[in-house]
C-alpha cells in the first residue's frame, strides 16, 4: 500500500475514534455508570440534563405499587379489571389487554416492567391510585402520579416530574422528564427492595388473563435483549420519538471477601448504567457496561474512595 494511502486510512482512522462515528451511529445523549452499593459515580456524560425517558418510567411505577404492597401487606394476587381509561391510553400494548380484563396486580407488573405495557402500568396506576392518600381529591391515576413525585422527591430526584405512569410524552404541553443521575438514584432504591430484583430479571414469562369468562395465557418477552450477558440482569428499556431509545441496565457480581483480624468483610457488587438518547441502546448499553465494570476494578484497586464530588 502506498504511504499516501496509508496515510488516508490513519486519517480516516482517527476520524472515526475522535467523532465516536460507526454506521451513522451517535452516542447516548447522557449517561451514567453508578456503584450501586455507595452510589459512586464511575463516569458520566451531561448525567443532570433533563431528558424524556419513555418506559424508563414504569421503574418508578413498580416500585412505588411494591412499596404500597409492602405497607399494607396488600396481595399482589388480588385480581382488578382493566378500566376503559387505561385501555385506551395507547402506545406499548403487548399483552393485548381490553377493558374489562381481569388481570392479578403481579401480571401486571410483570406485563409492565418486562413488556414495557402501557395498558397495564396504567391499570396498576388506577387501582392502586385509588387506595393510596389522596388530599387533593385527584383522580386515582393522577393521584398515583402525585405519589410517584413524591417518591422521586424523598430520592432525591431534584430533575424529574412524571405525568404519567406508562412514559408517554405524546402532550407537548405535559411533557414527563428525568435525568440518567436521577434515574440512577431510582434504580439503587429499586434495587433495595429484593422483590423488583426477580420481576425485572424474568427473560419470559407467562401471564394469565380473564375475558369474558374465558382463561387467557399471554406469554411476555423481555425487551431488555442484554439480559444473561455480562451478568446483565436488569433492568428497563424505553423508545418514543422524543427520548430515542432509553436503557437502564444493572449487572451483579459475586460479592468480594477480605479478611479484616477476626472479622470477614462482604462487599457487595453491582453496577448499574442508564443511557438517554442513544441510537442503538443494547450495542451501547453493553459496551458501557463493559467500561462500567473496568472502572469498577480501578475504583476497588485504588481504595474505593468515596469523594462528595463523585455521589449521588
Amino acid at each position: 500500500m502506498k504511504s499516501c494511502d496509508l496515510r488516508k486510512l490513519f486519517a480516516l482512522m482517527a476520524l472515526i475514534l475522535v467523532s465516536g462515528w460507526a454506521g451513522n451511529l451517535r452516542a447516548a445523549e447522557s449517561f451514567i455508570i453508578v456503584d450501586s452499593q455507595t452510589g459512586v459515580i464511575l463516569a458520566s456524560s451531561k448525567p443532570d440534563k433533563r431528558r424524556q425517558i419513555a418506559s424508563l418510567t414504569k421503574i418508578a411505577t413498580a416500585v412505588l405499587v411494591l412499596d404500597w404492597a409492602r405497607l399494607t401487606t396488600a396481595d399482589l394476587n388480588e385480581v382488578v379489571a382493566v378500566p376503559p381509561a387505561a385501555a385506551g391510553v395507547g402506545g406499548v400494548n403487548q399483552t393485548g389487554l381490553v377493558a374489562g380484563d381481569m388481570v392479578s396486580m403481579r401480571d401486571l407488573l410483570y406485563a409492565a416492567l418486562m413488556a414495557s405495557d402501557n395498558i397495564s402500568a396504567e391499570t396498576l396506576a388506577h387501582h392502586v391510585g385509588r387506595r393510596l392518600p389522596n388530599p387533593n381529591n385527584l383522580s386515582s391515576s393522577l393521584n398515583f402520579v402525585s405519589h410517584m413525585n413524591g417518591l422521586a422527591f424523598e430520592l432525591g430526584m431534584r430533575r424529574t416530574k412524571f405525568e404519567n405512569a406508562s412514559g408517554l410524552d405524546h402532550v407537548p404541553k405535559r411533557l414527563p422528564h428525568s435525568t440518567a443521575a436521577d434515574l440512577a438514584r431510582l434504580t439503587r432504591y429499586a434495587y433495595s427492595q429484593s422483590a423488583f430484583a426477580f420481576y425485572v430479571a424474568q427473560k419470559k414469562r407467562d401471564i394469565h388473563v380473564s375475558r369474558d369468562g374465558q382463561n387467557i395465557d399471554v406469554w411476555l418477552t423481555n425487551t431488555n435483549s442484554l439480559l444473561g450477558q455480562d451478568d446483565i440482569d436488569g433492568v428497563k428499556t424505553g423508545r418514543t420519538a422524543r427520548a430515542g431509545d432509553c436503557i437502564v441496565l444493572s449487572a451483579d457480581k459475586s460479592p468480594e471477601t477480605s479478611q479484616e483480624g477476626n472479622q470477614v468483610l462482604i462487599t457487595p457488587r453491582r453496577v448499574i448504567v442508564v443511557l438517554l438518547g442513544s441510537q442503538d441502546r443494547a450495542a451501547e448499553g453493553l459496551s458501557t457496561m463493559r467500561r462500567g465494570w473496568r472502572l469498577y476494578d480501578e475504583w476497588a484497586v485504588g481504595g474505593r474512595k468515596m469523594p462528595k464530588s463523585k455521589l449521588l
